[in-house]
Parts: C-alpha cells; structure tokens; sequence
C-alpha cells in the first residue's frame, strides 16, 4: 500500500457505489439550499420602479430665459432655472468671502458635452439645507434667488444662502449635459 493511499485512510479500497451516492447527495443538498436562499438574496435588490427614479432627463431647450422649472428627482424638487444675464453678474458680483458656504457662481456649474460652462442654466435641489422645506423661486427673498418662508432662509441667485438659518447652499445633484438640449440627473 502506498504512503498517499494509507495517508488518506483508504488503504486498499476503491471508491464505491455508496461514497458516490453520498457526495451526490451531499451536492443536491447544498444547490437547494442556495436556490431556497436566492428569494431572500433578490428581494434586497433595488425594485424597478426606484431603479427608473434613479434617473431624469430634462430638456431645457424648450426654459424660457428668466424662468425656471420643477422636475421631480428621487422623490425630490429639482430646479432648473434658465437666468438671465442680470442674475448671472449678480451671482459672480458676490464676494465669497462673506458667503456662510462659500462657492463661487462657477463652481455651482457642470460642463455641458463640449467642456464648456453654461452659467444661465443653474440646475439644484429644491430642498432647504435647513428643515427639508422647498423654497419660493423666481426671484424671492431679499436676494432676488429662492426664499424659505418656513424660517426665513434666504438664497441668491446661485443658490447660495445667504441670511436665515440654513447651513448650506442649496445642493447641486449629479447631473450631466447628454446634448445643448438635454441633461441627465442622477
């Protein structure tokens, strides 16, 4: 008898019909138990309707200058404003060293398909860092931007706050340009 077939304490046997039915069955019992398992494992997938609210197209094409819109974006007001030049130099007028959350006009931007900034259009949250409350638009507020009358937070016209008790600016989401026409958020 060799030293491997002793070290294994097979001795002089061979593998029989009985080893094989219990390696046979041994495997059927671990694929059902996987398969049983799968159910459970799936169902912590994201479902497909949250899945589709992942994602937004918008075409800002059809914004008319000086005006915004609403679009809804995982369950939250997103703003897309077409400004004007007015509220651009008013933006950029800013000394961000005075600002609570300091960002300047172009930093609150995201490059369209050629790398360009676009500043007339201003895409944002329309959630208040403070409470959650979804600010007045179109030019509200002692900044001309997007007022908070729940507590008074006020935001200009880059969004950023400036009087009130919100901490941040209005948040930017992940958005991006897929033509001159169209962005993508999310």
């Amino acid at each position: 008898m060799s030293d491997a077939t002793h070290a294994a304490g097979l001795g002089d046997q061979q593998p029989t019909r009985r080893d094989f039915i219990h390696i046979a069955a041994g495997a059927a019992t671990v694929a059902g138990g996987l398969l049983a398992l799968w159910p459970f494992i799936d169902q912590m997938n994201p479902a497909a309707d949250t899945l589709a609210l992942s994602t937004t197209e918008v075409d800002i094409g059809q914004i008319p200058v000086g005006s915004q819109i609403t679009v809804s974006w995982r369950g939250k007001p997103v703003f897309i404003r077409h400004r004007t030049e007015e509220e651009i130099e008013a933006a950029r007028a800013v000394d961000i060293s005075t600002l609570r959350d300091p960002q300047t006009d172009d930093q609150r931007l995201v490059p369209d398909v050629e790398g360009e900034l676009r500043p007339e259009i201003l895409v944002m949250e329309g959630v208040c860092t403070h409470f959650g409350c979804v600010p007045l638009g179109n030019g509200a507020g002692d900044y001309d931007g997007w007022f908070c009358p729940c507590h008074g937070s006020a935001y200009d016209t880059a969004g950023r706050i400036r009087q009130g008790p919100a901490p941040l600016n209005l948040l930017i989401p992940p958005y991006a340009y897929l033509s001159d026409t169209t962005i993508r958020i999310g």
